[in-house]
């Protein structure tokens, strides 16, 4: 396949070429960079930086590379598509998938599952696959959104960065938390003890989750969490270090004799569609194991 080949006369004063070829040619700010860093984007004839600033009069040419195969394997995997246009797809995760593929799983992952179901994946930052711009734990379950090429990709990070898409969690935690409606703002980082866990640390990252109680069941607290900020592990992080530890949880918690994952669902995630400006919101049911967990408490 041959490059996708763009031309542009600069008629007013634009500003940094990385940002104008991202924003022409459809593709993310830092695969802009990296074009530019192997001389593909030129001005005037000239390879040039990524500050380079573009005037009145500039002739740019952008050679853009189709994009490359991964070496993932598409998998026959049945996903829950709760939406899906040319842009992006909504689906609802089951608790047990693995979002991306790595070292000790190549297969089964969500990646491989949307390999095989997306027919119209358009390339993210020069590779045929999709965008993942936020994750969901393993034995986490709910709502995730993911990008099928370039435009979407930097649309949806953009929103998750000025905080600005809503995700919301329901889960169980340990304990009767007061009040009923509060804030947790800690910053989180690597755990110094232990690297493989995350912890509120005071050089970590700003982190800020909300919580509404929705009830009390026999020593438990069933809640909304609303996440500010998209850490790692922010939920489980958070409630554990104020003494509340999400139900169920392994790391951050202990094992329970009744559920096999900790209690954390993303039940409900709104955003803006990048090629429409239109908000939507989608909300996904507690799964079946969940409530039977409720029903348990209830009647212990």
């Amino acid at each position: 396949m041959m490059d996708d080949s763009f031309e542009f006369i600069i008629d007013d004063q634009i500003g940094r070429i990385d940002r104008f070829i991202a924003e022409q040619c459809l593709i993310s700010r830092a695969y802009a960079q990296k074009l530019i860093d192997k001389g593909r984007i030129k001005v005037n004839g000239v390879p040039v930086k990524s500050s380079h600033r573009l005037v009145f009069g500039d002739r740019v040419v952008a050679e853009i590379p189709p994009p490359r195969p991964i070496n993932i394997a598409p998998e026959e995997i049945s996903i829950n598509v709760v939406y899906e246009n040319s842009d992006l797809i909504v689906i609802d995760k089951p608790a047990g998938m693995v979002v991306h593929p790595a070292v000790g799983q190549r297969t089964g992952t969500l990646v491989n599952a949307l390999l095989a179901h997306c027919s119209d994946l358009g390339g993210i930052d020069g590779s045929l696959r999709p965008g993942i711009v936020h994750r969901l734990d393993k034995d986490t379950s709910g709502l995730m959104v993911v990008a099928k090429n370039d435009m979407a990709q930097a649309h949806l990070s953009h929103q998750i960065k000025k905080r600005t898409m809503k995700k919301a969690y329901i889960t169980l935690v340990v304990g009767n938390l007061t009040p009923k409606h509060g804030a947790i703002e800690a910053p989180i980082g690597r755990d110094p003890r232990d690297r493989k866990r995350m912890a509120v640390v005071e050089n970590g990252k700003d982190a800020r989750t909300q919580y509404n109680v929705i009830r009390y069941i026999n020593g438990h607290t069933l809640l909304e969490a609303i996440l500010e900020t998209g850490r790692t592990h922010q939920i489980r992080v958070h409630f554990s270090a104020i003494g509340y530890p999400v139900f169920g949880d392994p790391v951050y918690g202990k094992k329970s004799p009744i559920l096999g994952r900790q209690f954390l669902h993303a039940y409900r995630l709104g955003f803006i569609l990048p090629s429409t400006g239109d908000y939507v919101e989608f909300t996904s049911n507690l799964p079946q194991e969940l409530d039977q967990v409720l029903n348990h408490l209830v009647y212990e």
